[in-house]
C-alpha cells in the first residue's frame, strides 16, 4: 500500500492524531507494516506532533526496567504524555504473563484517551503464547482494535519479491 492510499484510507485523520484511537497495521512479516509506521511518524513528524517509536520487545523491557527500579509510575506519565507512541513487531517475540501485563497497563492508560500505532504479524485468536495468558490475549487485543483504524497488508513479502526479479535476471543477490 502505497503512503498516498494510506492518507486516502485515513482522511483527515492524519491531519490531528487526537481524532482517533489507534492504528493497527497487521499482516505477515515482511509486507510493509514497519514502512507504514514510519511513513505515518514522518507526517506526525511534519505536523511537529511528539513521536516516539520503539519495537515491542525494547518497550517491555523499558517498563521491565522501570517496574524493577520503582519508576514506573514515571514512565506510564512520560508515555501517556507522547502524543503519537508507534509500537512496532507486537507479537514477534513472546514475552511473560508479567510483561504482558505491563503492556496491557501502558495501553489501557492510552486507550480511548491517545492515539496508538502498532504493527503485529499477529492473528490475535492465535496469540496465547505470546502474550503470556489467555485473559491477556483477549484483553490486549481488545482495547488495541476498540476504535482502531486497522489496516491489513495481504501480500508477499517485498524482499522476497524482489530477490525472485533478481534471481530471475541472474543478478547476484547479497
Amino acid at each position: 500500500m502505497r503512503v498516498s492510499i494510506l492518507m486516502g484510507v485515513l482522511g483527515n485523520s492524519i491531519e490531528d492524531f487526537r481524532d482517533f484511537v489507534a492504528i493497527v497495521l497487521v499482516g505477515p512479516i515482511r509486507t510493509g507494516k514497519a514502512h507504514l509506521a514510519i511513513a505515518l511518524r514522518i507526517c506526525a513528524d511534519r505536523k511537529r506532533h511528539g513521536v516516539v517509536m520503539r519495537r515491542a520487545t525494547d518497550l517491555v523491557r523499558e517498563l521491565v526496567e522501570a517496574r524493577d527500579e520503582s519508576t514506573h509510575g514515571r514512565l506510564h506519565k512520560h508515555y501517556r504524555q507522547v502524543p503519537l507512541p508507534i509500537i512496532d513487531e507486537l507479537g514477534l517475540v513472546p514475552f511473560g504473563a508479567q510483561q504482558g501485563e505491563l503492556l496491557l497497563n501502558l495501553l489501557a492508560d492510552r486507550y480511548q484517551n491517545a492515539a496508538t500505532i502498532v504493527t503485529s504479524k499477529l492473528d490475535f485468536g492465535e496469540s496465547t503464547q505470546v502474550f503470556g495468558n489467555e485473559k491477556l490475549t483477549v484483553a490486549l487485543p481488545d482495547r488495541l482494535t476498540h476504535h482502531a483504524h486497522i489496516l491489513t497488508t495481504r501480500r508477499e513479502s517485498f524482499r522476497m519479491r524482489a530477490r525472485l526479479q533478481a534471481h530471475k535476471r541472474g543478478d547476484a543477490v547479497g
